[in-house]
């Protein structure tokens, strides 16, 4: 059930990093964090804190971190159950982290762009601000399900389901919250919001797709 000693070991490391990075959130902030649990079913972090929000802000940039150590380490599970691979060295998970950190952050840095560029900054800042919100929160999701797939549980097609259904939700709530907030916008311009979730939406992860599995 338990990987190999190699694999386990570098998984155990992140997986500590990550509960670090978290405990270290909740410290600096512990009411945001108690706020921050309850995102999903409880838009008072949202209506409170895009308020606040920063260009550059601790508490979530603590939170990003383990969202992509979080995420690297379930993209390699889920590879490994695809593939059958064994090994896993360092330095590949080491690109797999540069690659899921530099997909999120260039997605964001075209979006300020086209923010910018329409002058709607305010409005596409807080649209980030929900959007990062519950991505973080799947990295939080991510630190249990990931101990449990590495120590617990062996991958099985419907634990795999089970897994990925659950991060879908989770982001489909986030995005369908997002769009709500901004319904008035959107009806007006609802050729430009087509255009933007087949541009930045959906594009971007049918070309990873390409890429990494169709192959």
């Amino acid at each position: 059930m338990i990987r190999d000693a190699a694999s386990n070991e570098l998984f155990t490391i992140l997986l500590v990093i990550g509960l670090v990075i978290v405990a270290t959130a909740k410290l600096i902030a512990p009411k945001r964090f108690h706020d921050f649990i309850y995102v999903v079913g409880n838009f008072k972090y949202l209506k409170i804190y895009s308020r606040e929000q920063k260009f550059f802000d601790k508490f979530d940039a603590l939170l990003f971190v383990n969202l992509i150590l979080s995420a690297s380490v379930f993209c390699f599970i889920m590879y490994q159950f695809v593939t059958g691979a064994k090994a896993l060295s360092i330095n590949f998970m080491f690109k797999l982290t540069f690659g899921i950190g530099s997909f999120i952050l260039i997605k964001v840095l075209i979006e300020r762009l086209i923010g910018s560029l329409f002058e709607i900054d305010k409005l596409v800042d807080t649209y980030i601000f929900q959007k990062i919100s519950y991505k973080n929160y799947l990295g939080l999701l991510l630190l249990p399900i990931n101990a449990l797939l590495i120590f617990n549980l062996k991958p099985s097609l419907t634990i795999v389901y089970i897994a990925i259904g659950l991060l879908l939700i989770v982001n489909v709530i986030g995005l369908v919250t997002s769009f709500k907030s901004h319904l008035s916008v959107i009806k007006n311009g609802l050729f430009y919001f087509i255009l933007y979730l087949c541009a930045l939406e959906i594009a971007p992860y049918i070309i990873l797709y390409k890429v990494f599995i169709a192959k």
